[in-house]
């Protein structure tokens, strides 16, 4: 397997510095993304979808709970016993300590899926997830939302009773927020996914494998 060159620590911190400010590039173009997607148009989105919960049926302005923004990851549904390896990646990276400071921000978190609650309960009890995860069974938000039988992460900004979408990503713009990713990223091997521009003979296989 080949491995980095292995070099004096003069050159390699010469090394660092190349990388470093293309990181810094990178850092800045984020920034100036960012606050592009700050600026987003808004649209007004309907509330009358009635959530299954754990402690009763919820609308969209309920899953608030009294903050004035939500983010919603939309979790497939694969049927009963059968969990989207992608969707369970991801939702095993959220941490759920990081809910609360999200929380002193004024932002609310939640899972939602088109699982019917019981098989969600079902799930949770399985993996030990506790994070809040709700149904949306038997209503159009999924397909509303632009999920439909996918998954997609969405924004939305609450006036008073009046709620809109401020913004949505999906496939690998959901993948960036994954902490693992994040970490796997900085190290030699990266995800060792086989889709990643890696030396020849580095660890890699399929991103769901």
């Amino acid at each position: 397997m080949e491995k980095p060159a292995i070099v004096s620590a003069e050159e390699w911190q010469l090394a660092r510095g190349e990388l470093l400010k293309a990181e810094k590039e990178l850092t800045r173009a984020q920034d100036a993304l960012a606050a592009r997607r700050r600026r987003l148009p808004m649209v007004k989105f309907a509330t009358d979808y009635a959530f299954d919960t754990p402690t009763g049926t919820k609308s969209l302005l309920d899953l608030f709970e009294g903050r004035n923004q939500l983010v919603v990851y939309q979790f497939m549904n694969r049927g009963p016993g059968h969990l989207c390896p992608g969707c369970k990646g991801f939702t095993d990276n959220i941490p759920v300590p990081a809910l609360g400071l999200l929380a002193e921000r004024g932002v609310t978190w939640v899972n939602v899926s088109n699982m019917p609650l019981a098989q969600i309960e079902a799930h949770k009890e399985h993996t030990g997830w506790t994070l809040p995860f709700v149904s949306s069974h038997g209503t159009t938000f999924a397909e509303d939302t632009g999920a439909g039988g996918g998954f997609l992460l969405s924004v939305f900004l609450r006036d008073g009773d009046d709620v809109y979408r401020t913004y949505s990503t999906y496939s690998r713009g959901v993948d960036r927020l994954v902490f693992r990713n994040n970490i796997l990223d900085l190290t030699p091997y990266g995800r060792q996914e086989e889709w990643e521009d890696s030396p020849n003979g580095w660890p890699q296989r399929p991103t769901y494998g």
